[in-house]
């Protein structure tokens, strides 16, 4: 510390503070040990949840602002620089927010001794180690808070353009195979191929990650967005090459048109063009999308759903319902079994599909407790009904995730020895194109279901890829056709021919067929000649709650 700093006095100290408060992002402080004062810099109270810009009491003070955990540490390290024990002082800890949230910040500071050899005054400057960079060293490029500022600084109602979001698919891969340091030779070459094709007057920002942001002022178009993604695409294809691909990556673009924002808001451009490059991702990668206004209100609307299933599952259900469809015997035209078909009441937007709801179950991992309520019921409808019908089964679906991610074959037994149910009565059906034909998990729950006697169909052949090659794997023991494939069997000559001769060779490898979809007596006797052994749809019954199904079907085979 030179001499001339050592003659200052607080107050002149405060003078300096105040004169540098404009030129720096950080904050400077003073305190005068002996008569225990303290001032920092004003644009700190914007920051922190401070008493003022200037207290005394100053080590209890601090209590006020400092995060609880970080309190005794800060005060201990204060008292040694107050007694001396320590004159530099180099802390990262936590003060509150103006929010009431913690704020990292490293605080270092040096103390000025007095003329009797004590500590007089402590010098130091503060600033946030969790704040965001406002360059990028890597790539060359300014960061996401410089961004945020470029857009604060600028006029939306007299602007307009767009934000193309780019996003390298993938890669972390590139770190995990080729290290860290590899990678960020790939973002400094990938910012320069941006670089190289943007416009005069538009301005590249690297955001989070592997995330680039073009942002167009000048009045540019999607359309003209959307060229300038093909225009990176092919600098970085022309760099993959020049590098004789020691590494190969793409790039998905996410575009933003500054027309569709109803406030110029720094947060919303963020979160929509974020939105427009995770579904381009969603959507396959190596593309590029224009954010849309349904798919962000469908995105909100599902995430809201979400929630309302979890409060469900957590309130016994609430707004599930399970209903049943009968399925009967093609040649005597009798009761066989009932499908289990979930539902979904919400009471903002009434029915849902379950097309619409099932994934998001699934997504969630919701379908697994879910999963486990649908078992439940079923076997509480086919107690009741084998009362009537002796021989009566139900059949529930089981996703892919329960298989996966739960002992779902033991849940199953559990609840057939629960109800008192033999084997038999329970048909689980599986959705071929959920499942991965390679997983153990897979293979075991069906090996399960067949060593435990319990009946397994494959739902929706027709719709897959590999129907044929799961007929000998998992060795179902009935197929059920998909509406789909009825209709083009009725109207199509060749179509009838081909789901003719599937149904014999399903009968000849000692397997049954079930048809779906069937809605009309034209329809009935057309699928009928084709000899399949069961018949679903419409034109025997809809699907019903279960209090309905009983009281329609109940007597049907006396």
């Amino acid at each position: 510390m030179t001499t001339g700093v050592c003659q200052l006095t607080y107050e002149q100290m405060v003078t300096i503070i105040d004169s540098l408060d404009d030129c720096m992002q950080d904050f400077l402080y003073v305190y005068e040990i002996a008569t225990d004062k303290y001032s920092i810099s004003k644009s700190a109270l914007e920051r922190f949840k401070l008493p003022g810009r200037e207290f005394t009491d100053v080590v209890e003070s601090h209590r006020i602002f400092t995060y609880p955990d970080d309190v005794e540490m800060l005060i201990e390290d204060l008292k040694k620089m107050g007694t001396g024990e320590k004159s530099f002082h180099d802390l990262k800890y936590r003060w509150i927010g103006k929010d009431g949230e913690p704020i990292w910040i490293n605080c270092k500071g040096r103390t000025i001794l007095g003329e009797d050899g004590k500590p007089r005054l402590m010098l130091g400057c503060i600033n946030e180690i969790g704040k965001k960079q406002q360059a990028d060293n890597v790539s060359g490029l300014l960061g996401e808070s410089s961004l945020k500022q470029y857009i604060q600084s600028v006029d939306g109602e007299n602007i307009s353009g767009y934000i193309l979001r780019l996003g390298i698919d993938d890669f972390k891969t590139i770190n995990e195979k080729r290290g860290i340091e590899y990678g960020d030779e790939v973002l400094k070459r990938t910012a320069e191929c941006i670089n190289r094709v943007i416009l005069p007057g538009q301005k590249l920002f690297r955001i989070v990650a592997d995330e680039f942001a073009i942002v167009d002022f000048l009045g540019g178009t999607v359309r003209e967005a959307e060229k300038l993604y093909r225009c990176v695409q092919q600098e970085i294809i022309q760099y993959i090459r020049q590098n004789k691909y020691e590494v190969f990556y793409t790039m998905s673009g996410g575009i933003l048109d500054l027309e569709v924002l109803d406030n110029w808001s720094y947060s919303e451009m963020m979160k929509y063009s974020e939105f427009a490059l995770e579904q381009a991702k969603r959507d396959g990668k190596n593309r590029c999308e224009a954010y849309c206004v349904s798919d962000y209100e469908k995105f909100l609307k599902h995430r809201k759903m979400l929630l309302d299933f979890r409060y469900s599952v957590n309130n016994h259900y609430e707004g599930f319902d399970l209903y049943f469809q009968p399925i009967v015997s093609a040649e005597h035209k009798q009761l066989a079994s009932a499908e289990a078909l979930l539902r979904f009441k919400h009471e903002e937007y009434g029915f849902i599909s379950p097309m619409e709801f099932i994934p998001l179950l699934e997504e969630s991992g919701l379908i697994i407790p879910v999963g486990r309520w649908v078992l439940r019921r079923a076997m509480e409808m086919c107690k009741a009904m084998l009362k009537y019908i002796p021989d009566f089964k139900v059949s529930v679906n089981v996703s892919y995730v329960q298989v996966l991610k739960s002992d779902v074959l033991r849940d199953i037994l559990e609840y057939l020895k629960k109800y008192d149910l033999p084997a038999s009565s329970l048909i689980i059906e599986l959705t071929e194109s959920g499942f991965i034909e390679s997983d153990s998990n897979f293979t075991a729950f069906c090996k399960g279901l067949k060593e435990h006697g319990i009946p397994l169909y494959l739902d929706d052949f027709g719709t897959g890829y590999s129907n044929f090659h799961y007929l000998y794997d998992i060795e179902p023991n009935t197929i059920k056709i998909d509406r789909s494939f009825t209709l083009k069997a009725i109207k199509n000559t060749y179509e009838n021919s081909l789901l003719k001769h599937i149904i014999d060779m399903i009968h000849g490898i000692k397997l049954k067929m079930c048809v779906e979809g069937i809605e009309t007596e034209e329809e009935l006797q057309a699928i009928s000649k084709l000899g399949p052994d069961y018949i679903q749809g419409y034109y025997f019954g809809r699907p019903c709650p279960s209090a309905e199904f009983m009281e329609k079907y109940a007597n049907m085979n006396g």
